[in-house]
């Protein structure tokens, strides 16, 4: 073992040279420069006011006791306008309703689901849009189809709309299969 020592002293001395370099290298620097702490604000350094308008928000009545009856309305002012308000609303959801109706395009054959998606974004949701299409309309209609054009002229769409719009199943169903 000593001539091992004897004949690489030089590359032993070397090594022992490069461990303790890197030895103070990282437990110099842990003792030698303490970290620098900065100053961080609080949400509680910026006083008392905002604590304070939290504080009145929190126990504040809630909005159903602040609403107060307008002047010169009797006891029954008030739920006879509430009832027209409710009125009025049921009015509205019932022509949103009517206006939103749409047929399930789906029972057309040869008319997927992506073509299902595409249809409403392009204003086509009922049987009766479709099957008053004219071959103007259906010429522009392939034009926004895409890699779907002349799916609506090939699949019939026009006359399967016009018999299911109709309510015609059975006619339907003899001429283009099972609904």
């Amino acid at each position: 073992m000593l001539e091992i020592i004897e004949a690489n002293w030089l590359v032993l001395a070397v090594v022992l040279v490069a461990a303790l370099l890197v030895a103070w290298w990282l437990f110099g620097r842990a003792t030698s420069a303490p970290r620098k702490r900065e100053y961080r604000p609080d949400v509680l350094d910026e006083g008392v006011g905002p604590a304070q308008r939290n504080q009145a928000l929190i126990d504040a009545p809630p909005a159903a006791q602040i609403i107060t009856p307008l002047p010169g309305a009797g006891v029954l002012g008030g739920v006879a306008e509430a009832v027209a308000v409710g009125a009025q609303d049921v009015v509205e959801e019932a022509e949103a309703a009517e206006i939103d109706r749409s047929d399930d395009l789906s029972r057309i054959k040869g008319l997927g689901p992506k073509l299902q998606a595409l249809l409403p974004t392009l204003g086509i949701t009922t049987f009766a849009q479709i099957a008053a299409m004219t071959e103007a309309d259906l010429v522009e209609l392939d034009s926004k189809l895409g890699a779907f054009a002349g799916r609506p002229a090939k699949d019939n769409w026009v006359e399967q709309a016009r018999l299911l719009a109709d309510g015609d199943v059975g006619g339907f169903e003899s001429r283009f299969g099972k609904v």
